[in-house]
């Protein structure tokens, strides 16, 4: 029930700085520098889609729980969502 970002800093611009090295040309042996304001920026935008997907897969494993008669979602529905979603 926190609201601090499940992800940490340190760990965050690691992937950040390797993504960027991996999209840089092999040319260019430029070091790219990312400000703290904009990792945390990006940070929440990305925590706030993942929350955004994770919020929307339960909500249809939830109207699966439903039609099946169940009050609670179990792994059988998000199963079934991810068989459903793949086709």
């Amino acid at each position: 029930k926190s609201t601090e970002l499940l992800i940490r800093r340190l760990l965050f611009s690691r992937i950040c700085r390797e993504i960027t090295m991996d999209l840089a040309t092999n040319t260019s042996n430029s070091i790219y520098r990312f400000q703290a304001k904009a990792l945390l920026c990006l940070k929440g935008l990305l925590s706030e889609q993942y929350e955004s997907i994770v919020t929307k897969v339960f909500s249809l494993a939830n109207l699966l729980a439903i039609y099946y008669k169940r009050v609670i979602v179990i792994a059988k529905d998000l199963e079934c969502l991810r068989r459903l979603l793949k086709e």
